[in-house]
């Protein structure tokens, strides 16, 4: 069976990431939880299972294949299921789907790094920095393109969940958690992804956590 090892659901954006993939797959997996930086954080991060992430999560074993980074094992598992339950069948959907889904990956840093994922915390709005107003205003535009070509009925960026919504999820958290200014169209989308079984059930569990991280428990500067 596959072993999805993750951080805290508080917290950890890119655990989300690969847990809403092994979701996604269909397929049967276990799942590790493991506490950010307690006491044993960096012994746990020495040990044979995270040694080919160099102890980070997530990280995928399937037998003795190994899978790290949320993109890598989005793909390692649109494979293994069938191949038709991540990106859209379109072509050209496809082609869009995986360029947002890449963009979500490697950029939108200041976002990141000022806004950190906690999914227990609603803040009171504030003004946010230009940087990150930036990074506001590109998630905006590339939604609402998907939105207008592909989204169809549906209520997601392309149609019906898939990777590149997962990919985005924990940016909605974020979205929610510090209470950013978002387009007028972006409500009903973040709306459909937190309301999504998947998140649902990822929700509930990071509530019931009994972790605290103070260095996230702080509002934006």
């Amino acid at each position: 069976m596959l072993k999805l090892i993750i951080g805290n659901k508080a917290y950890s954006s890119w655990s989300l990431r690969g847990w809403l993939a092994c979701k996604l797959s269909g397929l049967p997996f276990e799942e590790v939880v493991v506490p950010l930086y307690d006491e044993s954080w960096d012994k746990r991060r020495e040990g044979d299972e995270f040694a080919p992430s160099s102890g980070k999560v997530p990280i995928l074993w399937d037998g003795d294949a190994v899978v790290w980074d949320s993109l890598a094992i989005v793909e390692y598992l649109n494979e293994k299921s069938g191949g038709d339950k991540f990106w859209p069948a379109d072509p050209a959907a496809r082609a869009m789907a995986r360029s947002m889904a890449a963009e979500m990956h490697s950029g939108f840093a200041p976002l990141r790094r000022k806004h950190g994922m906690n999914i227990r915390q609603v803040y009171p709005p504030k003004q946010p920095d230009e940087d990150v107003l930036q990074d506001i205003g590109r998630i905006m535009e590339i939604w609402a393109q998907a939105r207008a070509r592909y989204g169809g009925d549906g209520e997601f960026l392309f149609g019906p969940f898939g990777a590149v919504d997962a990919m985005f999820a924990p940016v909605v958290t974020r979205f929610v958690t510090y209470s950013l200014p978002v387009a007028r169209f972006a409500p009903a989308y973040m709306n459909a992804v937190l309301q999504h079984p998947f998140m649902q059930d990822w929700i509930a569990a990071a509530q019931a956590e009994d972790w605290v991280i103070e260095k996230f428990e702080q509002p934006a500067d």
